[in-house]
């Protein structure tokens, strides 16, 4: 019995109670592991107190390591962020008195440069001397990157861009170690927007023999504004384990150079519309080879408008002229744009029905694109040059055809008369179309019906969220400004609404919601930011965008995100 209650004595003699009456500080010192560091490194802080101490075994048992006193170490904010602390105990007998030693391990992350300075720090009835720190920015000289436990890389694909040209950034974050947690900080700029390049690539690389895991994002930069394009610097921090079982802190910043951005050249043509790519095709097909049409035969005319570095938003509408003998009715234009890891690639798709009406010579006349080639930096043209056809066979009645996809273009075809005056034709087509849009007209009123009887309420669990709350009134203020910054908003607000998606791009949250409204309104916003649009029609597109939104926060329900913020990493990637 008396050899297990020493045991236990043994074993929690670091478990006393101080009491006040004898808790006497005799001594306090402050050692940081280095005084001169770089903005991106981690400082770790040492305190050491002593006191005498009394064992009262009346509460041995119940002793609390958070009633234990403390120095006051809050007096080094705000130029440092406290990200840990920890603290150790050991016991002995000095002069046949009991003598307590406390250990404090801080780790400091500076949170600017220069000459910054650890206050006096008390302890009971001692205090501790200030100590001076200096804070460099930068990466050491001395020192490679590669010997750190993390740091970041960023690169861009240009030193120089126009105004509205594409800018490839790429950051890489190096680390070793089985990382904890991690959060890595995106680009972002007021007069700028920024594209993600598709998801995050993760893999392995040997920097000076030691094996680092790599996380790569890529991001298209489109600057909106001349002068110098200063993005804020990109930021990680983290926790990871190393092989011993260590907890280690991971800190860095980068920011990349100043990316000098060049307004639009004087020699490019006025009242046209910009376009600064790498390239830029034009391209149709459909219209027969031989330069003879026959009145009242279907064409369908397909326009292609291809672009490197732009996304679709930004090319503009084809040329729809063609002359008096020809009518054209034009679908709806579809626009896309990819992402790769070498940027955005759009493609501009006009659909045309071309019947001739009337017989003799037509000329469809050239379409002709002004744009800047970034490779080349010189003004050149996408054309197509004019076609000129001999139309046979008379004149005629033409009703509108039908396009490649079965559908009545929207244009309606204007009546040409051919038949004897005095004389009226109702044409079957016009009875068919007045029955057809009847249908439609009643089929679509049940829908909204039906629709307006099947929407939710709000859901107030999800407005209590203070975090989401606040990052949807942003994005509505800068959908209002007409803001460049609104896409990545609305990336950003989407995933605290819905914590159970993996969005990357907006085109990921266009996807979750199945709403074609949002999508057209998000594509005319978009346009809007990459044209000069009255102040009026970017008005009214704001307000369409912010309506579709606001009906999807209202609509999706969603399940609260108890755990904070999601992962920077797949679960495989920490392991």
């Amino acid at each position: 019995m008396v050899k297990r209650f020493l045991k236990t004595i043994s074993r929690l003699g670091l478990l006393v109670l101080l009491t006040a009456s004898s808790a006497l500080a005799d001594t306090l010192s402050v050692e940081p592991d280095r005084t001169q560091l770089y903005q991106g490194e981690v400082l770790t802080l040492t305190v050491k107190g002593s006191m005498k101490i009394d064992i009262n075994l009346n509460n041995l048992f119940n002793f609390d390591l958070s009633q234990l006193p403390s120095p006051d170490i809050e007096k080094v904010e705000p130029d440092f962020e406290i990200l840990a602390r920890n603290q150790r105990y050991s016991v002995q007998t000095v002069n046949n008195e009991m003598v307590g030693e406390i250990t404090w391990t801080y780790q400091l992350a500076p949170t600017r440069t220069g000459t910054l300075t650890i206050p006096k720090l008390t302890f009971k009835d001692a205090s501790s001397s200030p100590v001076t720190v200096e804070v460099t920015d930068g990466t050491p000289p001395n020192q490679p990157a590669a010997v750190r436990d993390s740091f970041i890389e960023l690169a861009a694909d240009k030193a120089e861009v126009y105004v509205q040209e594409q800018l490839v950034l790429t950051i890489q974050l190096f680390f070793s170690g089985n990382l904890i947690r991690g959060e890595l900080s995106e680009p972002e700029h007021p007069d700028a927007i920024i594209e993600p390049l598709g998801k995050q690539r993760e893999y392995a690389r040997y920097r000076d023999g030691i094996r680092y895991r790599v996380v790569e994002r890529r991001y298209a930069i489109f600057p909106q504004q001349p002068g110098e394009l200063t993005l804020p610097p990109i930021r990680f921090e983290g926790q990871a384990r190393d092989a011993s079982g260590q907890l280690r802190f991971l800190r860095d910043r980068q920011e990349l150079f100043d990316v000098r951005v060049k307004p639009v050249p004087d020699s490019y043509p006025a009242n046209q519309t910009w376009l600064p790519a790498s390239q830029l095709n034009l391209t149709d097909e459909g219209l027969p080879p031989s330069g003879e049409l026959q009145v009242g035969a279907n064409l369908n005319r397909k326009l292609t408008l291809e672009a490197v570095g732009l996304p679709s938003e930004a090319l503009p509408a084809l040329p729809q002229a063609v002359p008096d003998a020809i009518r054209s009715y034009p679908e709806q234009p579809l626009r896309n744009t990819e992402t790769t890891t070498d940027g955005l690639r759009s493609t501009l798709q006009q659909v045309s029905a071309l019947v001739p009406v009337q017989s003799g010579e037509a000329v469809l006349p050239a379409i002709r694109i002004p744009w800047w080639n970034t490779q080349t930096d010189e003004l050149e043209y996408a054309e197509l040059p004019p076609r000129q056809y001999a139309i046979e066979g008379g004149s005629a009645v033409v009703a509108a055809p039908m396009s490649e996809s079965g559908q009545t273009p929207d244009t309606q075809p204007e009546a040409i008369e051919t038949a004897p005056s005095g004389s009226a034709e109702v044409s079957p087509w016009f009875i068919t179309s007045l029955v057809l849009a009847g249908l439609w007209l009643a089929t679509a009123g049940l829908w909204w019906h039906s629709c307006k009887r099947q929407t939710p309420p709000k859901h107030e669990d999800h407005q209590g969220d203070a975090n989401e709350r606040q990052a949807f009134t942003h994005l509505k203020a800068a959908i209002a400004a007409n803001s460049a910054q609104s896409t990545g908003l609305m990336v950003k607000w989407a995933r605290l609404r819905f914590p159970q998606q993996t969005f990357v791009t907006l085109e990921d949250v266009i996807n979750f919601s199945g709403n074609a409204d949002l999508a057209t309104a998000v594509r005319q916003f978009q346009e809007g930011l990459f044209s000069n649009h009255s102040m009026s029609s970017s008005g009214q597109g704001a307000r369409e965008l912010t309506r579709c939104l606001e009906a999807l926060r209202n609509h999706q329900a969603v399940s609260r995100n108890k755990a904070g913020l999601p992962p920077l990493y797949p679960a495989g990637l920490s392991n």
